[in-house]
């Protein structure tokens, strides 16, 4: 079978406007963007996922947008983009981008022409009803910050139905005139140079409001009309779905290969931190076994945190109780009734062997591992911001003002950096850990280097081993003429492992220490016997 570039993609997420400024505004963009593509090609990613972009009044940090063709002008112009574009494919970095068309902001001239008249083109691009449904205070996204999913609209005389917040009127995806402005909009970007899109809420764009009678299947059909009209303009394109889905929904999502290439496993991601909560692997094994098997030309995109919240949601009461607990005791830390808005590193205690087990998990288990910018250092988070802004604070590159992101004044800055104490830029900054050997980032950037050696961890034959101690999660993985062992243990005490070898043990060797274990220590049985330190972990090659 073919390769497909995504099935083992390091991807690299990012905020073009907290991530480098350029003209010294205080508003990152796509000239300071460019200055830093070698710090990206520095971590071995290959593809970068670029966060909404697109002109917006910016009311849900870019996801309301006014214009799905346009550059924001703070972050550039189109010909900026185009420049980011090819100097990114000069160093093997292909970009995503967000696809948002479950919604616009209401801002938007669509959302404007169909609110003054009945008899617009657009009034059936939105979701209208004369009544506010009975229902409409069920299914909220956001509790506590969102109250309804239908709202008066006065100029038009009727409720739209909004999923997300009120400003971000619902698209009728059931219309086809809507279906084909998605499809100008896919067209427009990957002609200047895009390798596909993640689409943002993919559950929500298929719930056919405005066409409810059509049922789902017909909705899970539009999966591979958007499949056929991206991968005809671009034979490589891929489609990453922002899904939060349970087993029995995957193949929907991914049918026979023909629709999403991608999604996000968020129902591994929650597993996994209740496995980190409890210091038992026995979730994340139980939450793998459980998803069915991908078509193969698909694959999982594993991620530890992103842009949003924790999302906990899959998990029960108890268990989500359980990880509250673990790395988020504080009522301000929680958001949703379901997640935390917080950052990798202070959820985990700044331990940096925690952080270097989760990162190791996340580069070895089967998936194409995505990255949230500034976790490669450990950068925190600031909770008095609201709701999800806590972890959206700006890169910090060195302990110059502003933590180097920007020499414009504090207060122009779209957030503070984070400044003082334990993760202040002062302290946490990739000029600093550039120049430890030992640091965190320098730990990142060689696991990055030698997972990209090493596809099998990625689309491999997998399987998990059951070898007693509940704190061990032990992976097998065959592929491309090798065989890879992945140890990790997820609990504070040390733990003796015995591994079952294939045939003569041959040289076992040590891909993280770069060395071979010679000889093999044997557990009289043929096995090899390791050591596994507190939160420890090991890369194995066979023969």
């Amino acid at each position: 079978m073919a390769h497909h570039w995504y099935k083992n993609a390091v991807i690299y997420c990012l905020d073009v406007r907290t991530f480098a400024d350029g003209n010294g505004d205080g508003m990152g963009d796509f000239a300071g963007l460019c200055t830093r593509l070698d710090h990206l090609a520095g971590l071995n990613a290959s593809c970068v996922w670029l966060q909404p972009f697109f002109p917006s009044p910016m009311r849900d940090n870019g996801y309301d947008i006014t214009d799905h063709y346009g550059i924001d002008p703070r972050l550039g112009t189109l010909g900026d983009f185009v420049e980011f574009a090819r100097l990114a494919r000069e160093r093997g970095i292909r970009v995503l981008v967000d696809l948002v068309v479950n919604h616009t902001s209401i801002d938007h001239p669509w959302f404007q022409a169909a609110r003054s008249d009945r008899g617009s083109p657009f009034r059936d691009w939105y979701v209208w009803r004369d009544e506010k449904p009975a229902d409409a205070e069920e299914g909220v996204v956001f509790p506590g910050a969102q109250r309804t999913t239908w709202t008066w609209d006065e100029a038009a005389q009727a409720f739209y139905f909004h999923r997300f917040y009120d400003h971000q009127a619902e698209l009728n995806i059931a219309n086809p005139a809507v279906r084909r402005e998605i499809e100008k909009i896919t067209g427009f970007w990957l002609q200047l140079g895009v390798s596909g899109f993640r689409v943002d809420a993919l559950p929500f764009l298929l719930e056919l409001q405005g066409l409810p009678e059509a049922g789902q299947e017909k909705a899970y059909q539009y999966l591979s009309e958007l499949r056929q009209h991206v991968q005809l303009l671009r034979g490589d394109a891929c489609l990453l779905a922002e899904a939060n889905i349970t087993p029995d929904e995957v193949p929907a999502y991914f049918g026979d290969g023909d629709r999403i290439h991608m999604s996000f496993n968020f129902w591994v991601n929650q597993h996994l931190f209740l496995a980190l909560a409890r210091g038992d692997a026995r979730p994340l094994r139980k939450a793998w076994t459980e998803l069915p098997a991908l078509p193969p030309w698909c694959q999982w995109a594993n991620l530890l945190r992103s842009h949003d919240e924790l999302d906990l949601g899959r998990l029960t009461d108890d268990e989500r109780r359980e990880v509250f607990e673990a790395f988020g005791p504080e009522p301000s830390m929680q958001l949703y009734d379901r997640g935390l808005r917080r950052r990798l590193a202070p959820m985990l205690g700044n331990d940096r062997r925690r952080l270097l087990l989760a990162h190791s998990l996340l580069l070895t288990l089967p998936g194409a591992p995505v990255l949230r910018y500034g976790d490669e250092i450990g950068m925190g988070e600031d909770l008095s911001l609201a709701e999800r802004a806590s972890v959206r604070t700006p890169m910090q590159w060195s302990d110059a003002p502003n933590g180097g992101f920007s020499s414009a004044a504090p207060q122009q800055l779209p957030l503070p950096v984070i400044s003082g104490g334990e993760f202040g830029f002062e302290r946490v900054n990739v000029e600093a850990q550039r120049g430890d050997p030992d640091s965190l980032l320098n730990r990142v950037e060689r696991m990055l280097r030698i997972r990209r050696e090493c596809d099998a961890f990625g689309d491999g034959a997998c399987s998990f081993l059951e070898l007693g101690p509940p704190a061990l999660l032990a992976q097998r993985c065959e592929g491309r003429g090798c065989v890879l062992f992945a140890l990790h243990n997820l609990g504070p005490q040390p733990l003796e492992v015995s591994l079952p070898l294939e045939g003569p043990a041959g040289e076992i060797h040590d891909l993280l220490a770069g060395r071979p274990l010679a000889p093999p220590p044997s557990d009289g049985t043929g096995g090899c016997r390791l050591t596994l330190e507190p939160w420890g972990y090991r890369w194995l090659r066979c023969g």
